[in-house]
């Protein structure tokens, strides 16, 4: 029978010589190892909170405001288009007309003539241009007078109606002047005059 040699156990394979492995030390005391009870590393220290969430709550909470004025924004534009051509429409197609021929051609009131158009075709500069052309006109002649037969509707599918008149003006010294025109009127919470030809 051989003997072990002297020093030790015979290797890793004799179970009862051998303890449990022991980490090496160095000259500073026992390492990480060591400082844990059954030999597993200790728990790392606990961190800081991250500044990461912070951050993206920061940012949902700006973007929730933004979409809140952009769908606010949305809703008061919305209402003012929905309220410019509501309660103030004419009655009848011919009424919106003779409404709108008043305000160029008698009162000349560029403000009075855009609150009788339609919103797709509210253009000011046209309209202040359109009554500017009338006081030239006034101011060239000698004391001109703008009269139209009663608008007659031609045409009227539902929404949508065709109204024609002529506008004449008599001049003080006796000239007279006729113009045909076309008017296109639509419905929207009453008549509005939409296009003229």
């Amino acid at each position: 029978m051989t003997q072990p040699p002297a020093g030790g156990p015979t290797g890793p394979t004799d179970p009862l010589s051998a303890g449990p492995p022991v980490a090496p030390s160095s000259p500073a005391g026992p390492g990480p190892a060591a400082a844990s009870p059954g030999g597993y590393p200790p728990y790392p220290p606990p961190t800081a909170p991250s500044r990461r969430r912070g951050g993206a709550l920061v940012a949902s909470i700006a973007l929730a405001v933004v979409l809140l004025l952009c769908a606010g924004g949305g809703v008061v534009a919305f209402l003012t288009v929905r309220n410019a051509e509501s309660g103030e429409g004419a009655q009848d197609p011919s009424v919106a007309v003779d409404d709108f021929l008043t305000a160029v051609y008698q009162e000349r009131d560029a403000a009075k003539a855009a609150r009788l158009v339609c919103t797709g075709a509210r253009d000011q500069d046209k309209i202040r241009a359109k009554v500017a052309e009338v006081e030239q006109y006034v101011a060239a002649h000698q004391s001109p007078r703008f009269r139209w037969d009663t608008p007659k509707v031609d045409n009227e599918t539902g929404d949508r109606a065709t109204v024609t008149t002529t506008v004449t003006v008599t001049t003080a010294d006796e000239k007279i002047a006729d113009q045909d025109l076309r008017f296109t009127v639509i419905r929207k919470s009453g008549w509005w005059v939409c296009e003229v030809a």
